[in-house]
Formats: structure tokens, C-alpha cells, sequence
């Protein structure tokens, strides 16, 4: 393992050089010197990046550039645009730009075009998209999945929500907990409701358990003729046999490669519920916002990379300044669940302390990602944010233009955009003068602005693009496999030895504590 992309020597020049700098600038605070590292970039049209206020100077910054150079970054951005299986765990290469390129963009996996495969699912899962939303016959459409099957969708379709006319109302269930599908399916009418079940290899026990019960449901009031569950379920898998066995016509049924990762996965098949509630044209320009990143991370100069800015200021935040947490706040409550998105995309990818040539870690890897939207986190965690103990970087997502046209909103709408602003100056200069102590604003918190013109799919395609971009940077210099996730695994087995304990009244062997627990759950 470890031979596809170059592993950095974590004690090599670059990171002592770094670590001098850092020792530098943290005697000095923010306010003192803002503006004289790397300070803002437009090479998105519409999007307007604002690195001034991170706590990092021009030296330091040209010295993060030697380090991705040193880490081999170039070469390992065109590995992954390659189709190289750089998922060298699993086997697989990490292709999942290919969901929204176009023909001629070049993309390969073992030497073969993925895309005319890719074209031809598209066309197919988003013209049932468009008939479910034309021919009248759903008024609800219920997503079943969980994890990349249900978080990339749901945010997106919650931030398009603008876009979301004419067509069915679309709901998301995730949790095995029976309450979350209860609650979905209150109210609705079996006859008007369209089943997605989202599982790639439709074994996920989650997603089949809730699948297991919408199908009684249905069935319970409809009947349990095979024409009921054709006609109200369709589904996202490469599991053709099994959808089918399940009742699902393979007509219905949209696969993916494996070569695309679940929480990489909303820009195809996945985000078939997306695509129902917003039509394919909306959901063609969220894919073609992702392939604007796409196409600037594959050919930008590293100096001149947005993702690698972002990326390599993670690295210097985490690293050199021992910053824990990355703290996401959306201005824009249509992205009140980005934060959630971001932290599955970002922690299950880079939350790993074993490099790629498989020893212990011995830098820090991925910090906590958290969060909430503007103005909401200002009435419960920014007293933390501006007065806590440690300092948690930040960034700022704003929208010019509101989403709103309610009488009065351009008024609220400005309201919301000095909030952000004033935050993001009141996080670095702070108050150094007060009448009280409790009074005082330390400031020097750093933060990154990402302003876009207006709440469109191409931006919300660039947001989720940009941030998908910048964790494999950061990825690559940390030494992970960012696209694996073998950290999930063993709760689930644990989970389902248990289950067969209790099914057969036998006890393997837990530790005291999980007996008392076994024990209690079934009293």
C-alpha cells in the first residue's frame, strides 16, 4: 500500500520551517497584521473567497505551498483524476467527478471511458425524475437511506427548496428508529406515495429494515399484489437481483459504479429524491457547479487552487496552531444541514490516525467538524466561539441575494449579511477595553468568508464540490486513505452479534458493562 500516492515526511524541512512560523505568529495577534498572508480569490465566477482574517502571514504561506509540493499534491491530483485506484484498501479508484462531468471530459477507470455508462444512467434516473414529477400520480416521494444516502440529498434538496415547484413534496428517512418513519409517513396517502429505497448493495440494515416496514405499510392498506409494489417503489442500488426480489422493477432500478464512494454519491442515481423534487435542469446545474471545481482543482496552478488554499490552511490550523474543531456556519438557513453533510464527508474521510503505508500517525489528522446556521448559532454557541478557552476556526458562508421574496425581506436579508460580517470582524479583533471584565473579547479567532452571489444549484454544486476538493488535499498531506471508512464497521458487527444473542437467548461473552446494558434493554 501507500505506492500511488507519495507519502510526506511529517519530520522533513517544510514542517520544522512551519512549525517556526507558527511559533512566530502566535505571539502576534491577528488584528496587528490582517491581510498579510494570502487575503481573497474570485477565480470562481460568483463565489468571492476571503482568507484575510486566518492567523497567517506570506512566509508562512509560501512555505504551505513547498509543503504540497513536498507531499506530491500535483501528481496526486492527476491520480486521482487518472482513475488510479488510489482507494488502495478497497481496490477502487475515486471517480465520482465522473457523476457530473461531461463526454469529453477525459475520465477513465482501467483504461476504460466511464462515461458513456455514466451519460446513460443519467439520462435514465432523471427522466423518471421528470415523469414522476409531470404525470401527477405522487404527491410524496420517501427516500430510504442513511449515511451518503441520505445526508447529501437531504441538504441539497432542503437548500433548493426555491426550485422544488410543481413537482411532488419529498421526504427523508434515516434512522432505524421506527419514530422517524412513523412520523414521515403521518398523513400521507399510500396511494399518492413513491418509495426510493437507496442502499448500493440493498443489504443495508438500516435502509431495508425501514424499507421492510414502508412495504408493510403500503401493503397493509393497498394490498400486496406485485402491481402495488411496482408501481410505489423504485431504487438506487447495483443490486438489480435483490431489488427485484424485493418487488422493484429493474426498469427502476439505478446502479453506480464502485468506484464512487456513498458520501461522494448525490451527484448521480443517489440523488434521485434531489432530482424529483427540483427537475433535471436544476439538478444538471448543480452538477455542472460541482464540474466548475472539478475543472479549476484538476488544472489550476497549486498557488492559484481554491481547494488547495482551503485545504492547506486546514493543514495549518490542525497542525501548526493545534486548532481541534472546524466550525461551519451557513448564513443561509436553506443550508441549516450542510454543517451535518460536512461532517460526514469530512470526518468519515479523514477522521484516521493510520498512514497509507499502514503505521501510526504521529501529526494530527481530522479536527471536529461542527456547526449551525446564521442567525441561530448566535443565541447558542458563539458565547463559546468569542469568549471560550481554545479558539475554533471558522468558516463563513453567505449569500448576496435572498431567499426570500416575502415583503420585507431585502431588509432582512441585509440584516443577515451584517451579522456575518460583524461576527467574522468581532472574532478577530475582539474588545480590549471594557468596564468589566466579563466585557472583554480576546478576539484573534481566525476565519475564512465564502461569499457567493445568490442560492442557486451551481453554487450549492461548487460549495459541496470545493469541500469535497479541499478533504483530499488535506487527505494527501495527512498520509490517509480519505475514501475508505473502516471505522464504521465494527459497531455494526458488535450490533448484530448482539441481535443474535437476544434472538437466541445465548451470551458470548461482553464485558460487564454491556451485559448490564443487554440486560436492561430487555427487561
Amino acid at each position: 500500500m501507500g505506492q500511488l500516492l507519495r507519502e510526506l515526511d511529517w519530520s522533513g524541512p517544510e514542517v520544522q520551517a512551519l512549525r517556526e512560523h507558527a511559533e512566530r505568529l502566535l505571539v502576534v495577534h491577528l488584528r496587528e497584521w490582517v491581510g498579510e498572508g494570502p487575503q481573497s480569490t474570485d477565480v470562481i465566477p460568483g463565489l468571492h473567497v476571503d482568507v484575510s482574517k486566518q492567523h497567517l502571514d506570506a512566509e508562512a504561506w509560501a512555505d504551505l505551498l513547498k509543503l504540497a509540493q513536498a507531499a506530491g499534491l500535483e501528481s496526486s491530483i492527476a491520480s486521482l483524476f487518472a482513475g488510479n485506484p488510489i482507494n488502495e484498501t478497497e481496490g477502487r479508484a475515486v471517480m465520482h467527478m465522473a457523476l457530473r462531468a461531461e463526454a469529453d471530459d477525459d475520465l477513465t477507470v482501467d483504461g476504460r471511458d466511464v462515461m458513456p455508462d455514466v451519460l446513460e444512467v443519467r439520462d435514465r434516473f432523471l427522466g423518471f425524475a421528470d415523469s414522476v414529477r409531470t404525470a401527477g400520480a405522487y404527491k410524496h416521494v420517501v427516500n430510504i437511506g442513511i449515511g451518503g444516502s441520505d445526508l447529501g440529498p437531504l441538504m441539497v434538496t432542503r437548500a433548493l427548496r426555491n426550485f422544488a415547484t410543481e413537482g411532488p413534496q419529498v421526504h427523508f428517512v434515516s434512522n432505524v428508529d421506527p419514530a422517524h418513519l412513523s412520523a414521515t409517513l403521518a398523513g400521507l396517502d399510500p396511494t399518492e406515495t413513491l418509495f426510493i429505497i437507496v442502499s448500493k448493495t440493498f443489504t443495508t440494515q438500516e435502509t431495508m429494515a425501514n424499507a421492510a416496514m414502508a412495504k408493510a405499510w403500503l401493503t397493509s392498506q393497498l394490498g400486496d399484489q406485485p402491481s402495488i409494489i411496482a408501481h410505489h417503489f423504485a431504487a438506487v442500488s447495483s443490486a438489480v437481483d435483490k431489488a427485484e426480489a424485493f418487488g422493484i422493477a429493474a426498469e427502476r432500478v439505478f446502479g453506480f459504479a464502485n468506484w464512487v464512494g456513498g458520501r461522494y454519491s448525490l451527484w448521480g442515481p443517489v440523488g434521485l429524491a434531489i432530482a424529483c423534487a427540483v427537475g433535471s435542469k436544476a439538478f444538471r446545474e448543480l452538477q455542472a457547479g460541482a464540474r466548475d471545481l472539478d475543472l479549476h482543482f484538476r488544472k489550476a496552478l497549486l498557488h492559484e487552487n481554491l481547494p488547495v488554499m482551503l485545504g492547506l490552511i486546514g493543514i495549518w490550523n490542525r497542525n501548526f496552531l493545534k486548532r481541534t474543531t472546524h466550525v461551519v456556519l451557513p448564513y443561509a438557513q436553506d443550508l441549516d444541514r450542510f454543517p451535518a453533510y460536512l461532517q460526514q464527508a469530512d470526518m468519515e474521510s479523514n477522521g484516521k490516525r493510520m498512514s497509507r503505508s499502514g503505521e501510526l500517525l504521529g501529526h494530527e489528522t481530522g479536527p471536529v467538524v461542527w456547526g449551525e446556521a446564521g442567525t441561530n448559532g448566535q443565541h447558542a454557541f458563539y458565547q463559546l466561539l468569542h469568549q471560550g478557552s481554545d479558539i475554533h476556526p471558522v468558516d463563513f458562508i453567505a449569500f448576496k441575494k435572498p431567499m426570500s421574496d416575502l415583503p420585507g425581506a431585502e431588509n432582512s436579508h441585509q440584516m443577515l449579511l451584517a451579522n456575518a460580517i460583524a461576527q467574522a470582524e468581532a472574532m478577530m479583533v475582539g474588545r480590549s477595553e471594557a468596564e468589566t471584565p466579563h466585557k472583554l473579547f480576546p478576539g484573534n479567532r481566525p476565519s475564512t468568508f465564502m461569499f457567493f452571489d445568490a442560492l442557486t444549484p451551481r453554487s450549492v454544486g461548487q460549495l459541496i464540490a470545493l469541500h469535497e476538493h479541499r478533504i483530499f488535499v488535506q487527505g494527501v498531506l495527512w498520509n490517509l486513505f480519505s475514501f475508505d471508512q473502516w471505522g464504521v464497521e465494527l459497531g455494526k458487527v458488535l450490533a448484530n452479534q448482539i441481535l443474535d444473542e437476544w434472538q437466541r437467548s445465548e451470551d458470548r461473552g461482553h464485558d460487564k458493562s454491556t451485559e448490564s446494558l443487554m440486560r436492561q434493554a430487555n427487561a
